[in-house]
């Protein structure tokens, strides 16, 4: 160690401000001034929901139905008066049983799919055909 010249601090160049990014400018690709950007839209405008009922499905396959609160770019969302739709264990469809949560925050990246519950109408599905008696 005593043989190093001083202000050696073991990377390459011992000069300014030490090998990549230069010692003058910027660091970051030569413009110094700042330009403005427009500001990025979310894909999704969930603030004409607010205070109004959503149906929000997670990764692992629950299901909440609740009051939008709030919300914030990465998708957590905050639910007030929420239920959670719970599932048959054995096949995994959905059961007419709730659980109450209350407020709850659901986290962005667990988030699949958000729909409004105003206007929609479950239905019977069409493809399935009724069985008739085989004579």
């Amino acid at each position: 160690m005593s043989d190093r010249p001083r202000g050696y601090n073991g990377r390459g160049g011992g000069r300014g401000s030490g090998g990549r990014g230069g010692g003058r400018g910027g660091g970051r690709g030569g413009h110094s001034s700042h330009t403005e950007r427009p500001k990025k839209e979310s894909i999704l405008d969930l603030g004409k929901y607010m205070n109004q009922k959503i149906r929000v499905k997670y990764s692992g396959g629950r299901e909440v139905i609740g009051t939008l609160k709030g919300y914030d770019p990465l998708l957590n969302l905050v639910l007030d008066e929420t239920e959670e739709c719970l599932r048959d264990p054995e096949d995994g469809r959905l059961l007419d049983q709730t659980r109450t949560l209350g407020l709850i925050v659901c986290r962005g990246p667990a988030v699949i799919l958000i729909s409004p519950m105003d206007g929609s109408l479950e239905i019977a599905n069409p493809f399935i055909q009724e069985e008739e008696a085989v004579i």
